[in-house]
Parts: C-alpha cells; structure tokens; sequence
C-alpha cells in the first residue's frame, strides 16, 4: 500500500499507515507488507461471517433440532448477541467449531505465494479478466472487511455494556 491506485488504498484516508508499519526495509520481528494483506483480507472475511451470523440470528433465523442433545440444548435457544451466544455453546461444541477452523486454515488457508493475497480459492471460483472490474471488487472486499472489523467490534462492546448488539439506543 505503498502507492495511490494499489489495492486496498481508497479514499478518504489513500495511504493510512500511523505506526509507519510500511517502512523499508523490514527488519525482524516485522513480517513483510504481504503478510500484513494476507491477514487483512482474513480477518476481513471472518467479521463479514461474524456479522452475517448476528444479523440471521438477531433476525430469528435458527437451525432446527439440538445443538447439544445431551445438555439438552436446542439451536432456538442459543440469544442472537455475541457474547451470549458464546456463552450459551458448550465447551465440545466450542472444540468442534475450534477444530473445523484448523482443519480450514491448514488445509486451504494458506496462500500460495505465486498467487495473489487473499486468493485461496480453486479454480470453480470467479477471476475477473478486466483489470478495473478486478481491482473494483478487490477494493470492495477490502473495504467492506473493514467495515465488518469495525462492526463486530461494536456489537461485541455493545454485548458486554449490557445493551442490545445491534439495537443499543432502543432498550
């Protein structure tokens, strides 16, 4: 994000970089730019998850059936905030979801470095051949990752002050 034009840098803010993380050359324990990308767009993607979750299950969209037979919790059960619903999920099911998390992570997370950041993907997914449709969605994934970090940022401190995640004013 070195130059106007490059992925990921869009107005208002163009090149934002206060603790001079873009300096040359990098020197240990700094990881390279790239690797600062890579996450970026990871991190991104999970809040967009993050946030799609609370917004479905806030809305009263739940899975039919036990989300734990044995403790005799059912997916209806399970509140719409974040910090609650962690709350409400047992500790094997925490394990379980920890665990297909890994398994993603080591088997399709990494990226190849021949490709660029981000593009985990095989090839059903989509690639765009015009370089300005191209750079357009990569800048609206960027963007939009960013918004969902902010988001989920605010409904987790929402949650924990006691207020409704996505509703704070109307209580």
């Amino acid at each position: 994000m070195k130059a106007a034009g490059e992925i990921g840098v869009t107005p208002p803010l163009g090149v934002y970089d206060p603790l001079n993380l873009l300096a040359e050359p990098v020197e240990y324990p700094r990881r390279s730019y790239r690797r600062y990308v890579e996450l970026e767009i990871k991190h991104g993607r999970i809040s967009m998850l993050a946030c799609t979750g609370i917004f479905v299950t806030e809305a009263g969209f739940r899975w039919p059936g036990y989300l734990s037979k044995s403790l005799d919790i059912k997916f209806a059960d399970v509140p719409g905030g974040p910090l609650e619903s962690y709350q409400a999920v047992p500790a094997l099911g925490w394990l379980q979801i920890v665990g297909f998390i890994v398994f993603l992570e080591l088997a399709y997370g990494a990226v190849d470095p021949s490709k660029e950041p981000g593009d985990v993907g095989g090839a059903s997914w989509i690639r765009y051949a015009d370089p300005e449709v191209k750079a357009f969605k990569l800048n609206v994934e960027r963007n939009n990752g960013r918004a969902a970090m902010m988001g989920i940022t605010g409904m987790v401190i929402h949650n924990a002050l006691g207020v409704d995640a996505l509703f704070p004013i109307v209580q």
